[in-house]
Formats: C-alpha cells, structure tokens, sequence
C-alpha cells in the first residue's frame, strides 16, 4: 500500500501550529486534529453584468475594483464620445452623474468614489489637457495638464494623487508623463519608449505601463514592453509575451498585475499575469475584444465593453484569482 511517505518523502509533520507557508497538497497534525491545504482550481473568467451602453475606447477610462467599478466617456454613440458613466456593484451597472464633457479614449485612476479622467479627446475638437474628477456621484472640471493628448494611460488610487503618462499628441506618440498633488499638474520623468493605447496600473509612486501600439512609420508595431514606475523614473523589465495595444489590466501596485485582452491587428483573448519579474499566460477570456474598460487586481477584476466583429458590445467578464485554503479532515 501506498504511504503518505512514500508519496512526499517524509512522513505527516506534528506541530502546535498552521506551517506558514504551506505547500499544495500539504498534510500536518495541530493539536491531535488533521489538516491539509490545497489550492483551488486556476483562474477563470466568468460573465458579469451588461453595461447599460455598449462603448468603445475605453482603454484607460475605468478604475475601481470587481466589486465596486467605474466606467465613464467612450466612443458611443458618436466619434464625439459620451458623457454617460456607469458605476458596477459585483452584478450590475447603473447609471450615475454625466461628466461635464464627451470624452474618450483617454486615461483615467482612482476609485468609485474618487477618480480622475483626462489625456482623451474631447467631443470633436481632438486631444485635450482638460481633466475631470469625480467624487461618487458628480464631475467637477479642475487643472488642466500641460501637454494635450489622447490615448494615455493612469495610475493611482484616487482622484487628488496619480500620474497620467504616454499617449499621442495628434502629431506623434510621447513619453511624457505628469504628476497630480490635488491641485496642479507637474512633467515628472518619461517613459523610455513613447506609446500610444498602453494600459497602466498600480499607485502614483508603483505603477506599471504595459503594451501600447508604436508609430514606426511603417508596418505597425504591437508592443509588448513592460515599464515600471517608481515614483521618480521608468524603468523597462521582462516583456509581455504577446504584445498587444488597447489592452485591460489591474493590479495594486507594480509586484503584480494581470493584462489581458487588447488587439495585435486581430482582437485577443489573452490572460497574462506579472509577479513582479515576469509574465505568465493563463486562461484566456471568453470574448476577444479590444478597447474596454478595466479594472481591479490581479485576484479580481472586471473588463467591460469594448469592441469585437460585431461592433460595440456590453459584455462585462469578471476574473477571479484561485485561492488556498486549509482544511481540517475527519478522520474515522
């Protein structure tokens, strides 16, 4: 018969305590009780709730987390963009306060409660320094940035703290990125390769920026560079390993963080996560689809709306992380 040592190597530890750093699969006595620990299957996609209004270009215009998320402007019904935003409870999307103008494929950070939206285009009249913040239930427009832009990307957790950075000034792809104090906006350091259509994510001084789409002047490059911010300057690490723009991403800071989606010239499905040195693909969403909102973290998060072969779609997928638990047996 087969022995739990002959499986693992030693036989069931007897402690006074929970190991701490338990392995799968893992069994140990505590105290005469028998326990294990297992990690539940992998990470999945799941369907959420329906936006109220299908809506593209909204890469960078949706912040919050799985459970209490954000989704505002986009490219709907019009090139002009919208002025709608949606705010999302774990299962449905409901209509709250219109921003004061149409906006869309531009950048945003924050909360539910406190977001920040601004590096877009602005109804018909092209890339804008205008910014807006919301405080759970209005928009009030504040300081403008110094460089107009569209197609930036945001980090930061709410609307008086954060970064906007990248993006396309109507003329070329740049660098810049610029740093919010609640009041005022300040050029801070650049990003090492000029974007467009990158997704960021983590804090004002921990974020990352990830893909984008290059202007090379010829065959169009899908990039799959990786960035990090700490606070004071760029660094460039391990490469997506599929290079992508107009991708979703969530993450808390920049020692982890989950991509996913996005366009390489046909649209994706892909699921990849970063812990902190590199990227591993995982499961791969249910609906490939470009230009959506994202939000949450690398346990949890949200991608809605967007665009597919069908047009603008309400498609709302929700990840979720697997998780480990220990367990006590009964033993007979």
């Amino acid at each position: 018969m087969t022995t739990y040592k002959d499986i693992h190597g030693t036989k069931v530890e007897v402690r006074t305590d929970d190991p701490a750093n338990p392995v799968n699969g893992q069994v140990w006595y505590n105290s005469g009780t028998l326990k294990g620990f297992k990690l539940n299957p992998t990470g999945a996609w799941a369907t959420g709730g329906s936006l109220n209004l299908g809506r593209e270009q909204n890469t960078g215009l949706s912040v919050g987390t799985q459970t209490a998320g954000l989704l505002f402007g986009g490219d709907n019904p019009t090139p002009g963009g919208t002025v709608k935003t949606e705010e999302y409870n774990g299962s449905s999307w409901t209509e709250s306060g219109n921003m004061n103008t149409s906006r869309r494929a531009g950048a945003g950070y924050g909360s539910q409660t406190s977001a920040m939206s601004g590096a877009s285009f602005a109804g018909n009249t092209g890339e804008t320094v205008k910014t807006e913040t919301y405080n759970g239930s209005t928009w009030t427009e504040i300081g403008d940035l110094n460089v107009d832009r569209a197609y930036g990307a945001g980090s930061g957790t709410a609307n008086d703290e954060g970064i906007l950075f990248g993006g396309n000034d109507g003329t070329n792809n740049i660098a810049i990125t610029e740093s919010y104090n609640g009041s005022s906006w300040a050029e801070v350091g650049d990003l090492n390769q000029a974007r467009t259509q990158l997704v960021g994510v983590g804090t004002s001084t921990s974020a990352l920026g990830i893909g984008g789409f290059l202007d090379t002047g010829g065959s169009p490059e899908y990039f799959n560079g990786t960035e990090v911010w700490n606070g004071t300057a760029w660094t460039e690490v391990n490469n997506l390993n599929t290079g992508r723009y107009a991708l979703g991403g969530g993450g808390a800071d920049s020692t982890s963080a989950i991509a996913y989606g996005g366009s390489t010239g046909s649209l994706q499905v892909v699921t990849e996560k970063w812990n902190g040195t590199a990227w591993t693909e995982v499961a791969d969403m249910a609906t490939a689809r470009a230009a959506a909102g994202s939000s949450g973290i690398i346990t949890a998060a949200l991608y809605s709306g967007g665009t597919n072969p069908s047009g603008k779609v309400t498609t709302t997928e929700e990840w979720s992380e697997p998780s480990t638990t220990t367990v006590s047996f009964t033993v007979s």
